[in-house]
């Protein structure tokens, strides 16, 4: 559900930003907008357009406090979590606005506002959806044409190789394919796509497979400018899917910058296994590891396994069993706790020899690593390791982010969960990111930045045991003690098991200090002894 999620949060924020900029809106509807814009800036604190709405109601209704409030709230969440200033549209909005006495000193000079608005304007970075200096590319779904539905595990799984073959070019920004496939199965327009992903170039195509023949085809498009720069076709036998990837891949870079050697190109593309067999059971895999559910891990893990035995050094699908022990873990699924760490720890150690190369099982593998084992040490070398091979990553960013909230430093716990989020804007996994980020500031003693990230994150993903509690520990924290009772009930409604006593098992080796303000905090919450 998470791309319908999104979809339908795009078009609600587009509705909250048109009904504020209609010149006659009855009570009624004025206020249906004023609501609206307030679940959505309480869902997504960063959400823009959502806060320049409520702007321009409070102004139209001569609230200036309301208003100015409304702006540094949309300030400060801005800076706080992804490090920018807020747009220029949203500036402009107060330009020519008398700031209230009281809030003279949080908004310096806006009695001279052409000055503020100059000083803002040079201070202030590119915001999180404009366009890369850099080249930059989403690689959107590409069309199952084969007739036969049981066959889109296995285009889904050609678009991830070729975002991963691109991916491993350090000067090109690439789009996780997490949020491009929030996209799937709409009719998209491809200018408003870049837009809302802040990219240059848009790929998208189709893949038919008929037998034993596959066909992959491709445009590429300058969004900008609407115009097609490439296109092609590429046919052959299904044995050589790894080459007609590496074709597309390095077609779509050539295109991009014509002056880019062909060496390069060449490593633009690692094929992750020479077995066909492997490769279709660790797509059958991803595709149950991402329901997200107890179920879905159940399914994925025999299939990881079944690639495994297949392919003893298919890094990928040992990452990807790793991570369902993670799963397992942080939602009390485990059965045999000292059987399941030994056995993570196993495929990590696979994970380090045979995947080298591959970023996203060696991010897997270290934060499984670090929350499972509680080594730390040896999965943030594993995630750092990823980062080093694959900056556009996302998956190891937010692997970074979240063994640092639980051991390390939390500020920089939340600058790379920040980068993940940017990478990958519209990830099905922004609710971990949501909840990670949460963690950090719960542990830094910012708990009213923390209980709303928590809270988002548990509404995206109602059955994440770790959101929950960490929603219930920032409340409790934060002083809202009926809302930490809330989280705590509905935690041991789905975890009937769960206490202080056995919390270690839930959340792994975490810092003790941090640990112990955790304990304090759902004890304060309701949790039983």
């Amino acid at each position: 559900l998470a791309p319908l999620r999104a979809n339908y949060t795009r078009k609600a924020l587009d509705l909250a930003e048109r009904l504020s900029l209609l010149p006659e809106l009855g009570e009624r509807e004025e206020q249906a907008c004023e609501r609206l814009a307030e679940r959505l800036v309480t869902s997504d604190p960063c959400a823009e357009q959502a806060h320049r709405a409520l702007i321009r109601v409070f102004r139209r209704h001569g609230r200036t406090n309301d208003a100015f409030r409304q702006f540094l709230a949309c300030k400060e969440a801005l800076k706080r979590e992804l490090g920018v200033e807020p747009e220029e549209a949203t500036r402009a909005l107060i330009e020519r606005i008398e700031a209230p006495m009281e809030l003279k000193g949080s908004i310096a000079d806006y009695g001279q506002p052409e000055a503020e608005l100059s000083r803002l304007e040079a201070k202030a970075p590119r915001p999180v959806v404009s366009v890369p200096e850099k080249p930059s590319i989403a690689v959107l779904p590409f069309q199952n044409m084969s007739g036969d539905a049981e066959q889109e595990y296995f285009t889904d799984g050609v678009v991830e190789e070729i975002t991963t073959a691109l991916s491993h070019v350090s000067w090109l920004f690439v789009i996780a394919r997490n949020s491009a496939f929030a996209y799937k199965g709409q009719a998209v327009d491809v200018t408003r796509v870049a837009r809302e992903l802040g990219v240059r170039y848009v790929l998208e195509g189709s893949v038919r497979k008929a037998g034993s023949r596959l066909r992959v085809a491709g445009q590429l498009i300058e969004a900008s400018a609407g115009v097609n720069l490439w296109a092609d076709r590429f046919e052959g036998d299904v044995s050589e899917v790894f080459e007609l990837q590496d074709l597309v891949a390095s077609s779509v870079i050539g295109a991009i910058s014509p002056r880019l050697e062909q060496a390069e190109m060449a490593r633009a593309k690692r094929k992750p296994t020479e077995s066909l067999d492997a490769y279709d059971h660790y797509l059958r895999g991803m595709a149950s590891l991402y329901r997200w559910t107890r179920e879905g891990l159940e399914e994925a893990l025999p299939q990881f396994y079944r690639a495994i035995q297949l392919d003893p050094d298919f890094a990928a699908a040992e990452g990807a069993a790793a991570w369902c022990y993670f799963w397992r873990m942080a939602n009390g699924w485990m059965i045999d706790r000292q059987k399941e760490t030994a056995e993570v720890s196993r495929l990590v150690g696979d994970v380090a020899i045979a995947g080298k190369d591959d970023a996203v099982a060696l991010a897997f593998s270290g934060l499984a690593l670090g929350y499972v084992t509680g080594d730390y040490e040896a999965g943030s070398a594993l995630a750092d390791r990823a980062l080093v091979l694959n900056p556009n990553c996302a998956a190891a960013w937010s692997a970074s982010g979240c063994l640092k909230a639980c051991h390390d430093d939390p500020d920089m716990a939340i600058e790379h969960m920040s980068r993940a989020r940017r990478l990958s804007p519209l990830d099905p996994l922004t609710f971990f990111m949501q909840t990670f980020t949460a963690f950090a500031h719960f542990v830094a003693g910012r708990y009213d930045a923390a209980w709303p990230l928590a809270e988002a994150a548990s509404r995206a993903q109602p059955y994440y045991l770790t959101g929950l509690r960490v929603a219930a520990a920032s409340n409790a924290m934060a002083g809202r003690l009926d809302a930490a009772s809330r989280h705590i009930a509905r935690s041991l409604e789905l975890d009937p098991q769960l206490k202080l006593s056995n919390l270690k098992h839930r959340v792994g080796q975490i810092r003790p200090e941090y640990f112990a303000k955790y304990v304090e905090a759902l004890r304060l919450a309701g949790l039983p002894e």
